[in-house]
């Protein structure tokens, strides 16, 4: 089993950038493959991005492409999602997740984060 902790949430305000880490313990981090989601206020969970176990291959909602970065360190067991030209609408929890295959890590990862909040004003 895999615990993950997020940190790094906040208030920004639109423009700005916020950097999430995600630290895991348990199982061996290198083996998974490791994504972000997010859920707003009265809206379901969705997929963020997420980044295989290698670090090699990332994929990226349309919605944040182009804007979020996720990266990993395998070395220290965490895994960064940079924030950079923050909108109100990403406006969120942001959760970790972990899966050790890259359908599951996009769509219905095993193991999750207790989330943390993202609030961007405008």
């Amino acid at each position: 089993q895999v615990q993950l902790v997020e940190s790094g949430g906040g208030l920004a305000q639109a423009g700005g950038s916020l950097r999430l880490s995600c630290a895991a313990s348990g199982r061996t981090f290198s083996g998974y493959h490791m994504g972000w989601f997010r859920q707003a206020p009265g809206k379901e969970r969705e997929f963020v991005g997420a980044i295989t176990w290698s670090g090699r291959t990332t994929y990226y909602s349309d919605s944040v492409k182009g804007r979020f970065t996720i990266s990993r360190d395998n070395a220290k067991n965490t895994v960064y999602l940079q924030m950079n030209t923050l909108k109100p609408e990403d406006t969120a929890v942001y959760y970790c997740a972990a899966a050790l295959s890259t359908m599951n890590v996009r769509s219905v990862p095993p193991y999750w984060g207790r989330g943390t909040q993202v609030t961007v004003s405008s």
